[in-house]
């Protein structure tokens, strides 16, 4: 075996590296801020129920699959784009152009890692999604069903079950009968129905994952547009679900939902209704956006290689950009999906479609030294910069020269086409007379003259005559 066989392993090898260092970097830093963003409210809800520590890191767990699902692409972008860009600026990749390598023959390694990472990121979409959304809620009902009743606390109001909030006077802390309770129930309603009673408890039921409150002696307060309702009771029951029944999958949100059962409960929906597309949606959602997760990693490639020893490297600016463009596409398309404007299919699969034929152009363009925008187009582009400069500028100075025949600053300034002209022509007027020189006069520079006018013309138009000795001189 010669010694140059094992060159590519190791050169693919090492770009490989160069690419996953600056990913994982980028997949903390990003996976920081978003951890920071869903943090405040589940706090909230942590405090309420005086969730411990161990609790409360188990239920975070499960929303990192949904983190990861538009972490992972971002990172990944990031690092092919930065691992390239470093190569680029320290000259590596014009030592392995000089060497006879290619950029098609360095598109391997790119490939490999961006399809890998693809692939994590279609398992977070498809398999981990789902399941984290069903341990979530499970964990969630379940801590709400063991912790709610030590949550209601005396003298507070308790919003931990939604729409319904509690408020208790007093808990017997033998038997936990609440003394004296008030009840808002806003399930369902434009005004709350308000139940007050003298005494009430709160049982769970495992089986059917529920709490109720019961209340004793008391009334309930329906208020209305029309008339209102007092109902006196002895005994009244509030059931409040904590945890739809999952034998149902009609009943559990899409996002639990598993591929196999949206695409199920879609055929049983014989019309093109509103709940029936958005089950398709969320069936290409998974798929799109680890396939978007592969195209955009590829443009880190080319984007890389803009940078240059000495020169700024402008591709991860560029690379944030496209990824904010892409994911605008997809929530466009989504929405056209939604509004049934066009076929899901194609408006959930444009924006891939759309950023794999510019991913092939970019390198195609790299490989062959050229620049990633064609000249053609940037000249067209620089020349209707130009133009527009150029008439912003005509139109200025028109605007200028209509309403400020006379410019003051102290004194007015007036342009002329050459400052030679501009020296010859200017006449000096007195505010106070109403009388300007030219410069031939004699009393052209009198300390009182302190406006200058273009020219003659534009002096006699804005109500100023000549002097006796320069009626002399114009004459002439």
């Amino acid at each position: 075996m010669k010694p140059f066989s094992r060159l590519p392993l190791l050169l693919y090898s090492y770009l490989a590296t160069e690419m996953l260092a600056p990913f994982f970097a980028s997949f903390i830093i990003m996976n920081c801020v978003f951890f920071l963003v869903k943090l405040i409210p589940f706090l909230n809800f942590t405090l309420e129920l005086d969730i411990g520590l161990a609790d409360f890191i188990r239920l975070f767990t499960y929303l990192f699959p949904n983190i990861f699902l538009y972490s992972i692409p971002m990172a990944a972008m990031m690092g092919v784009t930065i691992g390239f860009a470093r190569l680029s600026s320290d000259s590596e990749i014009l030592a392995l152009k000089a060497s006879g390598i290619s950029v098609y023959q360095i598109l391997p390694p790119v490939i490999v890692v961006a399809t890998l990472i693809a692939l994590l990121t279609g398992y977070f979409s498809i398999r981990l999604i789902p399941l984290s959304e069903i341990s979530m809620k499970h964990l969630t009902y379940q801590l709400l069903r063991e912790k709610l009743n030590k949550g209601i606390k005396e003298h507070t109001f308790t919003e931990a079950l939604g729409d319904v909030v509690v408020y208790v006077e007093k808990i017997d802390k033998q038997t936990g009968e609440w003394k004296k309770v008030w009840v808002s129930d806003m399930r369902g309603v434009d005004n709350p129905v308000i139940t007050m009673a003298s005494t009430g408890s709160m049982k769970g039921n495992a089986e059917n994952m529920q709490v109720s409150i019961i209340l004793r002696n008391g009334s309930l307060h329906r208020p209305g547009n029309d008339n209102a309702q007092i109902v006196q009771f002895d005994r009244y029951r509030i059931n409040i679900p904590l945890l739809p029944s999952s034998t149902k999958a009609t009943r559990l949100k899409r996002s639990a939902l598993t591929m196999g059962q949206l695409l199920a409960e879609a055929k049983s929906i014989k019309e093109n209704t509103e709940h029936k597309r958005k089950l398709l949606i969320e069936y290409h959602k998974r798929l799109v956006l680890p396939v978007g997760c592969l195209m955009i990693s590829l443009l880190g490639l080319p984007l890389g290689l803009q940078a240059r020893p000495g020169k700024k490297a402008i591709g991860i600016q560029i690379g944030l950009a496209i990824f904010v463009l892409y994911y605008i596409l997809f929530t466009f398309g989504k929405t056209l999906a939604e509004e049934d404007r066009l076929p899901i299919a194609l408006s959930m699969w444009t924006p891939n479609t759309l950023f794999f034929g510019l991913a092939v152009f970019w390198i195609t363009r790299v490989s062959n030294e050229k620049s990633l925008i064609p000249e053609n187009i940037t000249v067209f582009f620089q020349k209707t910069g130009n133009n527009i400069r150029t008439l912003l500028s005509k139109f200025y100075n028109q605007v200028k020269t209509g309403f400020l025949g006379i410019a003051q600053s102290d004194s007015y300034d007036v342009t002329g086409d050459t400052e030679t002209d501009r020296a010859e022509n200017i006449v000096k007027g007195n505010a106070k007379s109403r009388v300007f020189h030219v410069k031939s006069c004699e009393y052209y520079n009198c300390k009182n003259c302190t406006i200058e006018f273009k020219d003659i013309q534009v002096a006699l138009d804005a109500g100023f005559e000549p002097c006796r000795f320069c009626k002399i001189f114009i004459e002439e």
